[in-house]
């Protein structure tokens, strides 16, 4: 008999998409003419022309029984089904019902009346859903699969989390953290803005009948959906349907206060026992950007929750190359180059690599940059560190000689001014006694692009713990072991003490440099404003990025350069005033105020200071944080007058302050690098210069009183220097924490050098002989599963909480280190 010819032409019900491998075509196989003529019609299909019966519900269910009241979980995959083909009644009757698989069929929706009260647990893979609005009936649904539903898209993804209040697991990935966001934190900003529409436009028509309460409704909701835009494009879908339910639910509620005994049916979905206070606060949601500045934001830039978990264990991997950074320690000393010509950083430390425009820092990290992806949670990793303090021999700690132990307790802190670099001018210490032992607790492996755990070349560069907030109680919450760190294409903000990477930001092709913390006042109806924590970032594009984290709200950017973003610092005097030091050799002073509930916010260029070389660090004044400003640059450390009472808004520096150090100049270094700089008291600042091998601690109030007010160059009244690592590798910041009277600073092999500095110290100081480290902490060697321990890295940032409860050092192999103080 011979095979008749498929007749193509012929139009098929659906498109026909066979993949190789499956056995399961997803057309109707029955109009398929490829399945039919090519044999490939399995046979489950032939039993799906069946009904289902309770007899088939039994022999499919577990576990054994013969009620189906009983039945706990039931497995109706690959029968070929269609939404007719399940009985609603027939389903109905499973009242313990708890799991159900669907996958493998041909459903495009869960059937109307389907009620399952106890299902918690529903796979529809591998099906033909168009309609998820119809999974709405299963309230109770706490894990939910859809993948290789191939009509469905991003945003019925959301409409799916947004309408199981009680979904947690959704594709085998915990969304506890995002599906708060997508629930509870964007109505209040849509409904201002749906409120807007109807009072800029609209009005209850008088007498109120059904018919023109219709078409009120109608006009009310097609306006409210064409001029309110928010999040990316790619969720615009989502965003129409939650602002029609909003519209409609705030026209119901105008009508049911106009006619009295009016029934409103609320279309919003609702939680069991849920308050209408609550329900007027559930979110549109969705990784959502919303800029004032900008309404419609590039839908790669989202802020995700990260899974509450330890994702940041280092994973078994291939072996890792070597960091330019770290090939460079050897073979030769960097040197300073023009910096229009090429990045100082980058050329510092790779100075036989080439320098084309790009990533002032780095420019290799951007050969392998990633393409643009959907941010997710950290790279995994399988880490061992010390949990306790090693035995006698294996101490991953070298004490140095201990300068504390007969110290007596200190005066009050009194400022002197001296013009000689005299052992006692600045002001004193009033710090502990005893110093404290830190024990390493997590390696988070955080940034990777792509989420690879492979990825041990991205360089993190900042890191700043949250400042902590007054509540309305008078008390303080939130801050001390929250911290964010930013590197590569990535901003994460992390908790110190279980190690979950709360929250992380991402701009594919971006490089961040530099971020800040600042409480500033949200205001809200009425006057009164709310504080909340923002973070500004910033790096290669030369974009500040303001973020929420609380809500995950990207809220805003603005273009402070047209070059990169070395580094960033709030005022702590003014809240909103933000120093942006670019690779232009500007520092600009802006003020972001004006920031109200809906995000909106004012951008003020305030000062441009000229410092003619990179700036590097930035320090304000403890006792004036609004009159000057120290900038440690490339070139040098230089001293500027920020007080806005002036009328120059260009400014050039005061004074520039120079160390004993520069006397060393050779025709290799200049020792004018300024990469390292904190105040660790109101007086005292810590400071180190590029190839120095020490720390200083000098006296600024000394230092000023020395100056004429003629000669640029003051001299540093160095008041004692701190012995540090001889490594040639520039840009190790070092970190202090002045309430216990700490400097801390990194090395190029993963050890921190802790100096305890006390007023007994600074008194038995004597010029010319440096002071050894009150502790080194080893690296803490963290192993890789089936690979071994890891070298150590150079630390390129130092941060510790307040209370140094917790210590945070960031690496140049993608690795962030969390200490924590023994005894809390």
């Amino acid at each position: 008999m011979v095979t008749p010819k498929p007749n193509f032409t012929s139009k098929p019900v659906k498109v026909h998409l066979y993949f190789p491998g499956k056995t399961i075509c997803r057309s109707n196989p029955r109009d398929c003419e490829y399945c039919i003529f090519k044999d490939l019609l399995p046979r489950m299909y032939i039993r799906a022309m069946e009904k289902i019966t309770e007899k088939i519900l039994l022999e499919k269910s577990s576990p054994k029984t013969n009620k189906l009241e009983q039945i706990k979980i039931l497995n109706l995959s690959r029968m070929g089904l269609k939404s007719e083909d399940l009985p609603v009644p027939l389903l109905s009757k499973l009242c313990s019902l708890e799991q159900l698989d669907l996958s493998g069929n041909l459903l495009q929706e869960i059937p109307k009346g389907l009620c399952l009260p106890s299902l918690k647990i529903l796979n529809c893979s591998n099906n033909d859903m168009e309609d998820v609005v119809s999974l709405e009936a299963l309230r109770n649904i706490e894990e939910l699969r859809l993948e290789d539903n191939l009509y469905l898209t991003v945003n019925d993804e959301h409409k799916v989390i947004f309408l199981l209040p009680k979904l947690r697991m959704f594709n085998g990935k915990d969304i506890s953290s995002t599906a708060h966001h997508i629930r509870h934190g964007s109505t209040e900003i849509l409904r201002k803005r749906v409120i807007g529409v109807w009072e800029r436009s609209f009005g209850l028509p008088d007498p109120i009948t059904a018919q023109s309460l219709a078409a009120v409704e109608k006009r009310f909701v097609v306006a409210a959906c064409t001029q309110i835009k928010y999040g990316p494009n790619s969720l615009s879908e989502y965003t129409k349907w939650r602002v029609e339910m909003i519209a409609k639910e705030y026209l119901k509620s105008l009508t049911f206060s106009e006619e009295e005994g009016g029934k409103i049916t609320d279309t919003t979905p609702t939680k069991e026992n849920e308050t209408p206070a609550e329900r007027r606060t559930r979110d549109l949601g969705g990784n959502s950007i919303v800029s004032p500045q900008k309404r419609i934001r590039n839908n790669s830039e989202v802020v995700t929750e990260a899974s509450p978990r330890k994702s940041s264990r280092l994973a078994s991997a291939a072996p890792v190359e070597a960091s330019p950074r770290k090939s460079k320690r050897v073979t030769s000393t960097p040197q300073k180059t023009d910096p229009m010509m090429s990045s100082p950083r980058k050329h510092a430390r790779m100075t036989n690599v080439g320098t084309p425009e790009g990533s002032p820092r780095k420019s290799s990290r951007l050969e392998n940059a990633s393409k643009t992806e959907s941010p997710r949670r950290a790279a995994k990793s399988v880490i061992s560190t010390p949990t306790s303090r090693p035995a006698k021999g294996e101490s991953p700690r070298k004490t140095a000689k201990d300068q504390t132990t007969s110290q007596q307790s200190k005066q009050k802190t009194a400022k002197t001014e001296n013009n000689t670099p005299r052992k006692t001018a600045g002001a004193k210490l009033k710090v502990t006694q005893e110093p404290v032992s830190l024990q390493p607790l997590h390696v988070l492996q955080c940034h990777s692009r792509q989420d690879s755990p492979d990825d041990f070349s991205t360089q993190l560069w900042a890191c700043a713990f949250e400042p902590p907030q007054e509540c309305s109680d008078g008390g303080i919450s939130g801050g001390s072991r929250t911290v964010a760190t930013c590197g590569g294409e990535t901003l994460c903000v992390i908790d110190c003490e279980s190690g979950h990477v709360l929250k992380k930001y991402k701009v594919p092709g971006e490089e961040f440099f530099s971020l800040a913390w600042s409480t500033v006042l949200m205001s809200r109806t009425g006057g009164s404003g709310r504080p909340c924590n923002i973070l500004a970032a910033g790096g290669k594009r030369g974009l500040v990025k303001l973020i929420h984290p609380r809500v995950n709200l990207a809220f805003g950017e603005f273009h402070a350069s047209r070059r990169a973003i070395s580094i960033m610092r709030f005022s702590p005097r003014n809240a909103s005033f933000l120093f942006t030091g670019t690779y232009e050799n500007k520092i600009f002073l802006w003020d972001i105020s004006g920031l109200d509930r809906d995000y909106n916010f004012k951008i003020s260029k305030l000062l441009v200071l000229e410092t003619g070389s990179t700036p590097l660090h930035l320090s304000l004044l403890p006792t004036s944080p609004d009159t000057h400003l120290l900038s440690g640059c490339d070139d040098g450390l230089y001293v500027f007058d920020i007080q806005i009472s002036k009328n120059t808004q260009k400014r050039n520096e005061e004074m520039e302050i120079v160390f004993p150090v520069y006397k060393k100049k050779d025709k290799k270094n200049t020792y004018r690098t300024i990469d390292g700089l904190s105040f660790l008291s109101d007086d005292i600042v810590a400071s180190k210069s590029h190839m120095q091998g020490s720390i200083y601690l000098w006296s600024w109030s000394a230092t000023r009183a020395s100056w004429n007010g003629r000669k640029k160059e003051v001299p540093a009244v160095v008041l004692a220097e701190l012995q540090w690592s001889s490594t040639d590798i520039p840009y190790l910041s070092l970190g202090t924490c002045p309430g216990y009277g700490y400097v801390v600073c990194g090395d190029e092999q993963g050890r921190l050098w802790m100096y305890h500095i006390t007023d007994t110290m600074m008194e038995n100081f004597k010029s010319g002989k440096t002071i050894s480290a009150t502790e080194v902490l080893e690296w803490p060697s963290p192993v890789r599963a089936g690979k071994g321990a890891l070298e150590g890295p150079s630390i390129n940032g130092i941060a510790m909480d307040p209370d140094l409860h917790y210590l945070v050092a960031l690496t140049d192999k993608n690795m962030a280190v969390v200490w924590k103080r023994e005894g809390r």
